[in-house]
């Protein structure tokens, strides 16, 4: 009997132990079949998860971000412990005993399972295991996947600590709200950093890992709260927070930006806008653009939010002036249905839909509105975020509409999408008063002339309208703006402001046929120094001078200064018929402001990586780079700074960048920029009108800053009768150089060594004593040494195309009565006929 009782037992024994080998064997085999071909886990250690890219202003405030997944990486020592602990009580509360995986919640899992028949499978991953989910599997609920979660997360265990594998999940988990990570979450759902959370706000992240669509702050309230105050009871439990703590917690309500208890973020952000969208256009051409949505960059831009806002408004002035001036209504072009009229949630949920322009704000902010209902005197409205209630009114009088055409049945019919702001006085309410964004566009930028950096930039009326940037996309003819590059080179080529040249009628063979170019006046004023030619604007001078210098040089000049890659070598180019940007003219003028050195525009400072690592500096870069010596030196005398220095390349003599920055300002003091341009600094530029006035600009200067604009429409076609780049764009430049000499100030052009000051007749170009004075005396720059030649006359080699009147100072031949050096007075001009010397003779 014993001996049976042992062989029964020993059977039974050797069945057990025979069963526990062989489903040790199989458990063995398959996590080796399985472990054979999964991925590594060692790249987790170098894991770099996709964040956002931020723009930064000068002073230092988030202008803007990109990215394709909301992310904001956060290392673990910079995470508070309360998140951490937040987390853990959640998700998994044995966090730090675990090897990875934990045998007690699979096995919880699999009873329940078993007991509901599969119809409830709770998950039972720890955060080492979702982390190899999220990053090295899918997401599939399939047995194999579990088997390959727990292989890799008892490798990844051993190879990484505690906090990296926290960092990892605290970084990567989808939060809900196109939110990745906590970091981006707390902003999200709190507008507050992580350090800033308290211990129910911290719950209340910690309850979306599980499911954040089911868990939505708004729609599904009520089960958030419930699985927040169970993580808080949690927490307590696992001994993060004591019970006078839980008690507060779990009675606070629940908060959020979903719920209107907090303003969200991007509230704080200004509106996107063609400066930052640009910098996104060439960070993503230098970079990729997959990186640098994904990259986490910092990106110092050299943005003056200030002088952004003076320089949208100056612009959107002038285009909106110029709209209103062809009295024609257009609206928006948008409508809502009319059915929708009937309710007021009807309406505003489609009023909401419709996309047009919300970032107008000129004088006041432009309000988006449906016209409800067409009055004889009035329109009655519907303004989207305000209550019908508001005290301003809903409605439009018809008084508002003069300067249109047409009475308000004509032009308005219910169920139209238009744009509205409040008209004040004396800082009250008076009426609203109809808007439209002009058809007609334009680009204006300003740069610091010896740094290159833009520190404004508007490429259109609005941004959200159109996102095209006419500022550096944009290709238009240039007209006159480009004829100081022709005299640039003349200048260069040995020429002076004193040379004379003749003003008089060209034809010239081509396969076209004969062109036969006029100035804008259409009349010809004969033999005149290159001075009032460019003050003036003289076309046919102009032509004769790239004639004479030759539009090889001129197109070499034009290429190296960056104004055009490959200029055609065609004489009409002389007058800026070839096509280029507002962005490479300004940063050109640049270079005349700054005394002739290669300055390269730039919209960005620095950038910095994830880790602070500064990947680019505007200053570092060949053509713009600036040496900072004893920058590094700690034993600097006292009283002694040190010292910038220009390492940039010259593009022009010193001088006869001068030349040409006093003949530009002449320009301004009495050519074709007087009327319209008037700051407290010497101030130099000039305008460009194109042919049918499809184009017209002016791009202008003082010692500090360079600004240009250009307006017309984008389809080129004529401003109409009357338009000119002094007219339009000049009034753009001075509002905003205004502001920009407060903020930055200016002062003379500094003069270069080698200049010899010698006073001539600007009419005649006839040399006059040092003591000459009058309205047509001017102190011109010659090269020291340089013995000037007065009276000299260039054609450009055209023969006379027959008789014409010659227009004199004043519409008159008259001679004009100086002041000489011995104080005495003598009679200059008129000016030499053809064939002759001036008046000046030679010296």
């Amino acid at each position: 009997m014993v001996r049976f009782i042992f062989s029964f037992f020993g059977a039974i024994f050797s069945v057990v132990t025979l069963g526990t080998m062989m489903v040790a064997l199989t458990i063995g085999a398959v996590f080796w079949m399985y472990g054979r071909d999964l991925p590594s886990h060692e790249s987790l250690a170098q894991y770099t998860p996709p964040t956002i890219s931020r723009i930064y202003s000068t002073e230092g405030q988030v202008i803007d971000e990109f990215a394709q997944e909301r992310r904001l990486f956060t290392p673990a020592a910079e995470i508070p412990d309360l998140i951490k602990q937040a987390f853990i009580s959640a998700e998994d509360k044995n966090f730090y005993q675990h090897q990875g995986y934990d045998i007690r919640g699979i096995a919880a899992a699999a009873v329940q399972a078993v007991q509901s028949r599969g119809r409830d499978v709770r998950g039972a991953s720890t955060i080492t295991q979702q982390v190899m989910k999220n990053f090295l599997l899918s997401g599939d609920r399939r047995a194999e996947r579990k088997i390959k979660e727990i292989i890799l997360a008892s490798r990844v265990e051993t190879a990484l600590s505690k906090e990296k594998i926290l960092e990892l999940y605290l970084n990567e988990i989808f939060l809900g709200q196109n939110s990745y990570g906590v970091t981006a979450a707390s902003q999200t759902y709190f507008n507050k950093s992580l350090s800033e959370l308290e211990p129910h706000e911290a719950a209340f992240l910690a309850s979306l890992p599980k499911a954040p669509s089911q868990f939505h702050p708004v729609r599904r309230k009520e089960r958030l709260l419930q699985r927040r105050n169970f993580v808080l009871e949690e927490m307590f439990e696992n001994g993060y927070i004591d019970k006078a703590t839980y008690d507060v917690e779990v009675s606070q309500p629940l908060r959020s930006v979903q719920n209107g208890d907090f303003e969200p973020y991007q509230r704080s952000l200004p509106p996107r806008d063609y400066f930052t969208d640009e910098i996104r256009r060439q960070l993503s051409r230098d970079f990729g653009e997959e990186q640098f949505f994904s990259g986490g960059y910092n990106v110092r831009a050299t943005l003056d939010p200030e002088m952004q806002i003076e320089a949208a408004h100056a612009l959107q002035r002038a285009l909106e002036q110029y709209d209103r001036g062809l009295g024609r209504w257009r609206g928006t072009g948008k409508k809502i249905p009319v059915e929708a009229l009937a309710s007021e949630q009807e309406w505003r949920d489609a009023l909401r839909k419709v996309a047009v322009a919300r970032d107008v704000d000129l004088d006041s902010k432009w309000h988006v509105a449906v016209v409800r209902e067409v009055r004889d005197q009035e329109l009655l409205l519907g303004i989207e975020g305000l209550s019908l209630d508001d005290p301003r009114g809903m409605t439009v009088p018809r008084s508002d509409t003069n300067w249109f055409s047409g009475n308000l049945f004509e032009n308005f019919s219910p169920g139209d999408v238009i744009h509205i702001r409040s008209r004040t006085e004396g800082g009250q309410h008076v009426r609203w008063t109809l808007r439209q964004v002009p058809r007609v566009q334009g680009g204006f930028m300003a740069m610091d002339v010896n740094t290159g950096r833009v520190i404004a930039m508007q490429g259109g009326f609005s941004y959200q309208h159109s996102v095209f940037n006419r500022a550096t996309q944009a290709m238009r003819q240039p007209g006159s703006s480009f004829k100081p590059f022709v005299f640039a080179a003349a200048l260069d080529s040995g020429y002076t402001p004193a040379t004379i040249v003749v003003d008089a009628p060209i034809e010239i063979n081509t396969p076209q046929g004969v062109w036969r170019p006029k100035n804008a006046s259409n009349k010809f004023y004969g033999p005149t120094p290159l001075r009032t030619g460019i003050e003036q604007s003289r076309n046919l001078m102009t032509i004769r001078l790239a004639q004479e210098v030759g539009m090889g040089v001129i197109a070499d000049y034009a290429e190296k200064f960056g104004v055009y890659d490959n200029m055609g070598r065609v004489l009409a180019n002389a007058l800026g018929s070839d096509e280029t940007t507002l962005y490479k003219t300004v940063a050109a003028y640049a270079m005349f402001a700054n005394g002739g050195e290669r300055v390269q525009p730039t919209l960005i400072d620095r950038v910095q990586d994830r880790y602070g690592n500064t990947i680019y500096s505007h200053d570092a870069e060949d053509g713009n780079k600036r040496v900072c010596v004893d920058c590094d030196n700690p034993n600097l005398a006292a009283g002694r700074s040190p010292r910038i220095v220009n390492e940039r390349e010259r593009v022009m003599n010193a001088i006869t960048a001068y030349q040409l920055t006093s003949m530009m300002e002449g320009v301004v003091e009495r050519g074709t920029a007087k009327k319209t341009v008037n700051l407290p600094v010497p101030t130099a530029g000039k305008t460009g009108t194109t042919n049918d006035a499809k184009d017209v600009w002016f791009v202008g200067f003082t010692s500090n800053i360079v600004a240009g604009c250009y307006i017309g429409f984008d389809t080129p076609r004529s401003l109409g009768r009357g338009a000119s780049g002094g007219g339009m764009c000049g009034p753009v430049f001075t509002r905003f150089m205004q502001k920009a000499v407060q903020k930055y100030g200016g002062g003379a052009f500094d003069v270069p060594a080698g200049c010899e000051f010698i006073k001539i007749d600007r009419f005649s170009g006839a040399r006059l004593g040092e003591s000459a004075s009058g309205p047509n005396v001017v102190a011109e720059c010659f090269r020291e040494g340089e013995q000037p030649v007065f009276g000299i006359q260039f054609d450009g080699g055209f023969a006379m195309s027959g008789a014409f009147d010659l227009i004199r100072p004043n519409n008159n031949g008259a001679a004009k009565e100086v002041t000489t050096s011995s104080g005495k007075k003598a009679i200059v001009g008129p000016k030499a006929g053809f064939g002759s010397l001036s008046s000046g003779g030679l010296y």
